[in-house]
């Protein structure tokens, strides 16, 4: 479901697009830059995202502080406890343990479930599968979704 009018109200965010602002010679670079540049902070992450994010950082030969410096900065927040959310958590990763679906993953399709006007900014297309309240589709913002 891409987002047709105006910015939602709350931005989720993924590892892909983070990781891909963060390096200029990342394939998708010039739209994540592009589409960072036209939201408001802070946009809405989790920890698991941030430290998939951290760890592809360094290992495309960045730093991965910068990660961790977009939080300080109020880029981003943490909008999600795994502790306070695990039964729901684990719910999700077992209905869609055929995809499979990653904490991370998790974490952001409930974070649309509990925030409102929430859409996820990501570069995988496994987030069309996956269904927010059961039934209802993530609003995207990605690539494939424009």
């Amino acid at each position: 479901m891409p987002i047709t009018a105006g910015a939602p109200r709350n931005v989720v965010v993924d590892c892909g697009p983070l990781v891909a602002w963060l390096h200029a010679t990342d394939a998708w670079h010039a739209w994540a830059a592009a589409k960072f540049g036209r939201l408001r902070p802070p946009l809405v992450s989790c920890e698991a995202v941030l430290a998939e994010a951290a760890h592809l950082v360094r290992r495309g030969g960045g730093d991965p502080h910068t990660v961790l410096s977009l939080v300080d900065r109020g880029v981003v927040r943490i909008g999600i406890s795994v502790q306070d959310h695990a039964s729901q958590l684990e719910a999700l990763m077992r209905k869609y343990r055929t995809v499979p679906m990653s904490l991370a993953d998790a974490c952001l399709v409930r974070l649309t479930e509990i925030l409102s006007g929430a859409a996820v900014m990501t570069l995988d297309t496994d987030f069309r599968i996956y269904r927010r309240h059961g039934r209802l589709a993530i609003p995207l913002i990605a690539p494939f979704a424009e």
